[in-house]
């Protein structure tokens, strides 16, 4: 990973980002301007918004402690960042850290409340139209019988 990551960062233009797929993993790496550097390797379902969005946090926390004269050169095995190990806890869980996928966590399962309810609502409406149906037959039986009804106890008399 740390080759792959030197690689990738030498060959990616000053002041963009890139995602490049290495193995089952995604490397996001991110340039900035003044050529400081900083490379996420994630897996696939992890959000690149919120890898690079980690990205930007770190290398603009670490430029603003450390003087650039002291920025390291080469191996990224020669910092010693220990603010660094507070964000990758935060980030482990992208929904935690990144207010948009929270938002969009709670969206998807709105959506899906919203789904089994439609459902359920028609299956009330399919139940609904079959008790109408049968009310309707219940009704024109009713009227049958009550015709049938007045026609047998025509010929009677109340005395």
């Amino acid at each position: 990973m740390t080759f792959t990551s030197q690689l990738i960062v030498e060959r990616t233009a000053k002041g963009s980002r890139a995602s490049l797929k290495e193995q089952e993993y995604l490397c996001h790496v991110y340039v900035r301007s003044d050529s400081l550097a900083g490379v996420v390797v994630a897996d696939n379902e992890y959000p690149s918004r919120v890898a690079f969005t980690l990205l930007e946090k770190v290398l603009e926390e670490f430029s603003q402690e450390v003087d650039r004269i002291h920025w390291p050169r080469g191996s990224p095995a020669s910092i010693e960042y220990t603010v660094l190990d507070r964000y990758l806890s935060t980030y482990q869980n992208p929904r935690e850290a990144d207010p948009m996928s929270k938002v969009q966590a709670e969206l998807d399962e709105t959506k899906i409340i919203l789904h089994n309810t439609m459902e359920s609502l028609l299956e009330r409406g399919e139940k609904l139209d079959d008790l109408v149906s049968k009310s309707e037959v219940l009704g024109t039986q009713s009227k049958a019988f009550y015709k049938t009804a007045r026609k047998q106890n025509s010929c009677c008399a109340l005395m």
